[in-house]
């Protein structure tokens, strides 16, 4: 595949709209930020819902995009509280995350809900972002290589080829999700390899996978020099605006290197 490099930051439930758009100006108007862009690099930013609008004023002429961190496997309905992936379309969002680790953790999400909500962005217009990954117990148990095997298996049953044609894949273990603990590079490269292979061979696709989990300035480096990794899932570090411009730094790096 044509080589790529995204960051993606994710901002939790943090920052609210006037700390949002103050947050997304400085990243907009910062050199690394430009720099990374303009050598074809993709910065994406994912605030919280009630964000989304002023974030997407602040960036506009900017090449960045805004992402949403979830949305609904239906278009409208009676489901209180939830947002569709049709409203983050019209308010400029062009991707959204499903199936993160927190809401797999907290709202007891499935691979079959991840894969119906990756097909409601798909059809919405909106790029999924396909969270991916082991708990601590699996990972433990030695069984990773299976049970990303079957997240991808099943999200693409339930969502369709067509759907995710067009996705990114994220994968973020969800023992590594803010504890400050990241896999070794040789195991990130394994999965990202096992993803990268199951993909093409059982559904011939081939999509960018990013790594997520405890990415910081001091380990992005390595991480984004790795072969199979497209770029990274930022959590915790992607508010901290020192930290984050460091990691799209090492970014434009490893960008720059893959081409040379």
């Amino acid at each position: 595949m044509q080589q790529r490099m995204i960051i993606a930051g994710n901002w939790k439930m943090n920052v609210g709209p006037e700390q949002a758009g103050e947050l997304a100006l400085t990243l907009a108007a910062s050199d690394a930020t430009k720099a990374f862009l303009q050598a074809g690099g993709e910065l994406v930013v994912c605030p919280p819902y009630l964000s989304i609008p002023i974030v997407v004023q602040r960036v506009r002429g900017s090449n960045m995009t805004v992402a949403a961190q979830n949305c609904h496997w239906e278009p409208n309905g009676a489901y209180t509280g939830e947002i569709s992936a049709t409203m983050l379309h019209t308010v400029g969002c062009t991707s959204t995350l499903v199936g993160h680790s927190e809401q797999r953790r907290d709202q007891r999400d499935t691979d079959q809900r991840v894969g119906a909500r990756a097909r409601a962005a798909a059809r919405a217009g909106v790029q999924p972002i396909i969270c991916l990954g082991e708990t601590a117990d699996e990972y433990g148990a030695g069984l990773t290589a299976d049970v990303v095997a079957a997240q991808i298996d099943t999200i693409i049953e339930v969502a369709g080829v067509d759907s995710v044609r067009g996705a990114l894949w994220a994968y973020e273990p969800r023992w590594a999700i803010g504890t400050g603990v990241t896999p070794t590079l040789e195991e990130i490269q394994s999965v990202h390899h096992l993803i990268r292979q199951r993909s093409r061979t059982n559904h011939g696709i081939d999509l960018p996978i990013l790594y997520g989990g405890s990415v910081n300035g001091d380990n992005a480096a390595e991480i984004l020099s790795l072969s199979d990794v497209n770029g990274a899932l930022v959590g915790g570090a992607s508010i901290q605006v020192a930290h984050f411009l460091s990691i799209v730094e090492h970014a434009l790096h490893a960008f720059r290197a893959q081409g040379s």
